[in-house]
């Protein structure tokens, strides 16, 4: 018998049983929910991270529907105790959903949502922050006043790197990607390589103009490449900010050979997934190559960090905060909330998911419609025509 877990309850009366694995910034969520006739339990316990075992005593013996998190495991187990309770719906409250099997849900004929089209701009700040961040070395500054070290103005303290004129890739040229190569190039005159499979020529199209008014102004124009390799960029670019997506192909796509082809003096930055960098050996090269640095949101082995990366004044880690801006949290709480109501009171799936704005109007009701449900086709969904 699991333990009991602590909760909030929103609409006791409610026909149908929501639960929420973690408080979620904002009301907004809430009251789309009880305004539906859901009931809303939300987990209180003080626990960073549930086991299986808590999200089974939350799911009980009836539920219709759970948001979660990515740090939990949605597997078999969590899936099939779901539909045991009368549930059909599941969203993430992210983008990602590595952490949930999808062929288990699918099995299961449970949808599974997640949260895009609304972090695009705060995940491209953040890196952009840390690309800032690494190049000033601004945390070693910081630690330094606070440390009651600083004396006087001193011609070699903290030197860094200067962004204008220099060379800016990007691995991953989408959506968060692109964000990230606009800011750099119009916010700091940064040239542009960027490698993706596919021509980002939005981007490409924004780099060009963003030349000619430089160019009709009296200064240097910025300059775009579109890389044949990886390697291509890893060689050229002082600044490297990795956007890919997760999977087998990008697993460790930053290893040890690849680190070798860098600059010395080059910054890394990685905003998307922890194993897409193989993080023992970015500590050896960090080690190895003082005047290399690194800006990091996600680990290999989130919540930790490998052996060593911690000490490293070349490392710059924060605690996966790319989407933590309120608009944007508030927001994932909205998507996640609307995709398992729409599940639940059976709407459509919205016919694109990178297109949320009609849901995230507070001033007007959202469309009747999942926002985005991963597995839509899989399970026969039908789509919205609005």
């Amino acid at each position: 018998m699991a333990k009991p877990v602590s909760i909030e309850v929103w609409n006791p009366n409610g026909k149908y049983r929501v639960v929420s694995t973690k408080p979620m910034p904002g009301t907004r969520w809430i009251n789309l929910l009880i305004q539906q006739d859901c009931r809303l339990e939300i987990c209180t316990e003080k626990k960073t991270i549930l086991s299986v075992e808590d999200i089974i005593a939350l799911i009980g013996d009836k539920c219709d529907g759970v948001i979660g998190q990515l740090t939990e495991d949605w597997g078999e187990e969590l899936f099939s105790a779901l539909r045991r309770a009368g549930g059909t719906a599941f969203s993430n409250m992210a983008v990602g959903y590595n952490n949930v099997d999808v062929n288990a849900a699918n099995k299961h004929g449970i949808a599974v949502g997640n949260t895009p089209g609304v972090l695009t701009e705060t995940t491209a700040e953040l890196a952009a922050s840390l690309s800032l961040a690494a190049a000033r070395r601004i945390v070693e500054a910081d630690e330094f006043m606070r440390a009651g070290l600083y004396d006087g103005w001193l011609p070699h303290l903290f030197v860094g790197n200067l962004l204008k004129g220099q060379t800016v890739g990007v691995i991953g040229a989408g959506r968060i990607g692109s964000a990230y190569a606009r800011m750099m190039v119009e916010g700091f005159k940064m040239n542009l390589i960027y490698y993706d499979l596919y021509q980002a020529t939005r981007l490409e199209k924004f780099v060009t103009a963003y030349a000619e008014f430089l160019k009709a102004n009296g200064e240097t124009p910025v300059t775009w490449k579109r890389a044949s390799s990886m390697d291509e960029v890893l060689q050229e670019a002082d600044i490297i900010s990795l956007h890919p997506i997760l999977d087998k192909t990008t697993y460790h796509l930053v290893n040890k050979e690849r680190l070798a082809k860098m600059k010395k003096e080059a910054i890394l930055i990685n905003c998307s997934r922890g194993p897409v960098i193989d993080e023992a050996a970015l500590v050896d090269h960090l080690r190895q190559n003082p005047l290399f640095r690194v800006g990091l949101d996600v680990f290999e082995d989130e919540p930790n960090m490998k052996p060593g990366l911690a000490e490293l004044k070349n490392a710059i880690v924060v605690p996966h905060i790319a989407s933590a801006s309120k608009w944007t949290r508030e927001g994932m709480a909205t998507l996640a909330a609307l995709n398992v109501l729409g599940k639940i009171k059976g709407y459509p799936v919205w016919f694109d998911a990178n297109r949320v704005e009609p849901f995230l109007n507070e001033n007007a009701q959202p469309p009747a419609a999942s926002p985005s449900i991963v597995n839509a086709k899989a399970l026969s969904l039908p789509v919205s025509k609005l």
